[in-house]
């Protein structure tokens, strides 16, 4: 279903006739013409689900603060948010349902598995894309396509360098799941940056999705010369391969990406992660006054200190504001051609957007000290 398009003019929102609405299979009512509706959707059951909830959370924060200022000029935002379980088919489904109850733009999906499920369609139907979180270098392939987080590949070779030259590694040695785009992503990019850089992998090991036992490989770490430990992957599985090498007694700094976000609230001992750094768009004792003003109002809305795919969805959803008024427009195609001429100060950073659909900002190093992530100065 395609949707009418609305045009912002001279501050007012022209609005189509009840009749003209109902012929045009729009969403009813000329007073449901004042509403922006932004579908999305992520993992709210399963494994993943906190990391679809931290994002509904975010966005609906978002749309909330927008709406109590007035809209835009009027124009009041609608956040419709469906679970995909982090699977292909789930996120195609919830995607056909978002756009047949109206959605204008897509903020979604979260993992990057689900975004690229559903680029193809979003393509073909002209519309407004930007997943917050989905990393993958195809999750943004099409013109219509933009994410907030950075780009596995970028992960990787960001966290090359740190390890090389500002930390001084020279041995490194590697722990990624095989089977997984994300992990295997930034780790391919690493190694080769690394290299690149005079570093050298002196340890090169693997899993899959699924495994709880890391023995072995830990094991084989453990005989070589490596001076650190880049583990590219999610934090539950990073929870089980720091415990493990806890309790095998080894003893390496350990560097991260942005999978990291959550692993301190899986670890029955936090000190199995006290040093490790990894990289991530924010943290939320980032002493900066909109950073603390959001997790302020996160934390007294949901109880919780909002992670990164929390400020990821917050800043999305103001990145489609910034979007519709610098267009002046509503329609989809105005959209997509003024992403590349907005800036957004978002709580994840100072950002502008790439024809590409990249975002331009500064990561950030987060550090584990005493239980808590913290800036790493």
């Amino acid at each position: 279903m395609r949707k009418v398009s609305k045009f912002l003019s001279l501050g007012l929102i022209v609005t189509m006739a009840v009749t003209m609405a109902a012929g045009c299979g729009s969403k009813g009512s000329a007073d449901s013409e004042d509403v922006f509706v932004i579908g999305g959707s992520g993992p709210l059951t399963g494994d993943a689900a906190s990391y679809g909830i931290s994002v509904k959370n975010g966005a609906q924060l978002a749309v909330d603060e927008i709406n109590e200022a007035g809209g835009i000029d009027g124009m009041k935002f609608e956040l419709n948010f469906l679970d995909d379980e982090a699977e292909a088919q789930p996120a195609i489904a919830a995607y056909e349902k978002l756009m047949d109850e109206g959605a204008d733009a897509i903020l979604g999906a979260v993992t990057s598995g689900s975004t690229i499920a559903i680029t193809d369609l979003t393509n073909e139907d002209g519309i407004l894309q930007i997943t917050p979180s989905g990393s993958a270098q195809d999750c943004t392939k099409y013109d219509n396509a933009f994410r907030i987080c950075f780009t596995d590949p970028l992960q990787g070779i960001t966290m090359a360098d740190y390890a090389t030259a500002t930390a001084g590694y020279n041995n490194i040695a590697i722990l990624y799941n095989i089977a997984d785009d994300y992990s295997k992503g930034m780790a391919d990019a690493f190694m080769t940056e690394a290299e690149k850089k005079g570093g050298k992998i002196v340890a090169e090991e693997t899993f899959t999705t699924g495994d709880v036992d890391f023995n072995t490989q830990l094991t084989n770490i453990k005989a070589t010369d490596a001076e650190v430990l880049f583990i590219p992957a999610y934090y539950q599985d990073v929870a089980y391969i720091l415990t493990q090498a806890k309790q095998q007694g080894l003893e390496l700094p350990y560097l991260g990406g942005d999978g990291w976000d959550g692993v301190l609230g899986q670890l029955q001992d936090a000190s199995v992660a006290e040093g490790a750094i990894f990289l991530s768009p924010f943290t939320a004792n980032d002493p900066a006054e909109n950073v603390q003003a959001f997790v302020e109002k996160y934390k007294a809305e949901f109880d919780a200190t909002p992670d990164q795919f929390a400020a990821d969805a917050y800043d999305g959803v103001y990145v489609i504001k910034a979007a519709i008024e610098k267009a002046g427009s509503t329609d989809s195609e105005d959209l997509i051609a003024a992403m590349t001429e907005i800036e957004v100060d978002g709580v994840t950073g100072n950002m502008t957007f790439t024809p590409e659909g990249e975002p331009n900002k500064a990561a950030k190093m987060i550090k584990i000290l005493g239980g808590e992530y913290t800036l790493n100065k």
